[in-house]
């Protein structure tokens, strides 16, 4: 993939035409997304539980599991055999959501619970893709 390296503001006050500076660059957004490419997985955010901190329905998730988890992140878990992404409130042993509306919930150990990774980044697709179709 190609770029042309240009600002584009969200706001139209009018904007220099992008062939008058044209350069073109290499991209990969593999390169640009994901820095453990061995320990990385993209999974697809379901619902508004994390819409407080950026992460919309159908969003992608790009999952790193090189990365050590810590107090507040937030990780994709598997959570008494769902997975889920969550804030991780390791000093109280609970997940919270993104929603004020959602209640958090402990982890007791009596739960099957196992984080698989922390999300680096979110991806919004603002056309559906016929890839994410099921």
């Amino acid at each position: 993939m190609r770029i042309i390296p240009i600002k584009v503001a969200c706001g139209i006050t009018g904007f220099e035409s992008p062939a008058a500076t044209y350069t073109e660059q290499k991209l990969s957004l593999d390169e640009l997304l994901i820095e453990h490419p061995n320990a990385t997985f993209i999974g697809r955010a379901c619902g508004d539980s994390m819409r407080n901190v950026g992460i919309m329905d159908n969003d992608i998730l790009i999952v790193d599991r090189a990365y050590r988890y810590g107090h507040l992140d937030v990780i994709v878990a598997n959570y008494n055999s769902n997975f889920v992404c969550k804030i991780i409130d390791l000093n109280k042993r609970m997940l919270l959501s993104g929603n004020d509306d959602e209640l958090p919930v402990t982890i007791s150990e009596h739960d099957e619970f196992s984080i698989e990774g922390v999300v680096t980044r979110s991806v919004r697709l603002h056309k559906p893709s016929h890839l994410l179709l099921e």
